[in-house]
């Protein structure tokens, strides 16, 4: 069951825009221990049998303040780390004094390199899944084809900026097995498949949260502000399970392999998959395979079961 917290305070954003009554929508499973030290945190569609937290991130339209709550296009810019510092409060709401784990995919790795450095003694190990330590000029070129898209017309070209990430998400090999030149209503089933999922979009997401995000995410550098890239990821100490995808031509595997050789307690991991970016969320049992491994390594019997999909 999803429950709301309201920030008690004004969030102040790291562009020093303030929002003000935030609420943060989130899930947990399982039970705090006395300490308050059991916790894992989940920056993406994840659960556990852990006390497991999963919030929806700022600037979302799932419960969470965001540009739907009366603010349109006037919602101020955002960052990883403004999600970031909203998801703290939440953890210091709950009670929790330690992290296990901080996991997530994508724009939830991001997230998960973040709490690394901003709240290294919280933190106690982090898996960073399909992500790189600072936003590429390819997917920011893909971001911006994106959000010009939504420019031009805002419902249909949300769902165009859907099917351009759709073509991202997945691989050559994967559309070639699962699609070839079939096709289907007269047209191509592939061109059907995107279209269904542009459409959709549509019906359940906004497309002013859809710009802010994709902007967050181009934002994503864990250097900016801190010092040398290779620095900072240096500093990040906890023990981390880097998850690398085989076919993901969005954030391609060298990403993964620079964030495994720059942090120093890190390990590589990589899912071979057909299904390209979107297997860390479709090659469930793989990747829980490889959570559990990394966790029974740093803490004995592990108590995590990562879901399918």
């Amino acid at each position: 069951m999803t429950a709301v917290f309201k920030l008690p305070y004004p969030l102040v954003l790291e562009s020093e825009g303030v929002l003000d009554d935030v609420s943060v929508a989130y899930r947990a499973w399982g039970k705090l221990d006395a300490s308050g030290g059991n916790a894992v945190l989940i920056c993406h569609a994840l659960t556990g049998n852990d006390f497991i937290v999963c919030s929806n991130i700022l600037g979302s339209c799932y419960g969470t303040t965001g540009p739907g709550d009366g603010y349109g296009d006037a919602f101020p810019q955002i960052t990883i780390r403004d999600m970031v510092a909203l998801q703290r409060a939440l953890i210091r709401h709950l009670g929790i004094h330690r992290l296990r784990l901080v996991i997530g995919g994508s724009l939830g790795g991001m997230q998960v390199l973040e709490w690394a450095l901003a709240a290294p003694d919280l933190v106690e190990s982090i898996a960073p899944i399909a992500i790189s330590g600072r936003h590429s000029p390819w997917a920011i070129a893909l971001s911006e084809a994106q959000r010009q898209a939504i420019y031009i017309d805002r419902e249909k070209g949300l769902a165009v900026a859907r099917m351009i990430a759709m073509s991202t998400y997945r691989s050559h090999a994967g559309y070639q097995s699962r699609f070839g030149r079939d096709r289907k209503d007269e047209r191509f089933a592939v061109e059907k498949w995107l279209q269904d999922h542009g459409e959709r979009l549509v019906r359940r997401f906004n497309p002013d949260s859809y710009l802010r995000l994709t902007e967050a995410m181009d934002s994503h550098d864990v250097a900016r502000g801190r010092g040398g890239y290779e620095e900072v990821l240096a500093s990040i100490h906890q023990p981390t399970l880097v998850v690398s995808i085989d076919t993901d031509v969005l954030y391609p595997p060298f990403e993964q392999e620079e964030l495994a050789s720059l942090i120093p307690n890190a390990t590589l991991q990589t899912i071979q998959s057909p299904h390209g970016h979107d297997a860390f969320l479709m090659e469930g049992q793989a990747l829980n395979e490889l959570v559990v491994d990394f966790r029974q390594r740093q803490s004995g019997p592990a108590r995590l079961r990562v879901a399918r999909g």
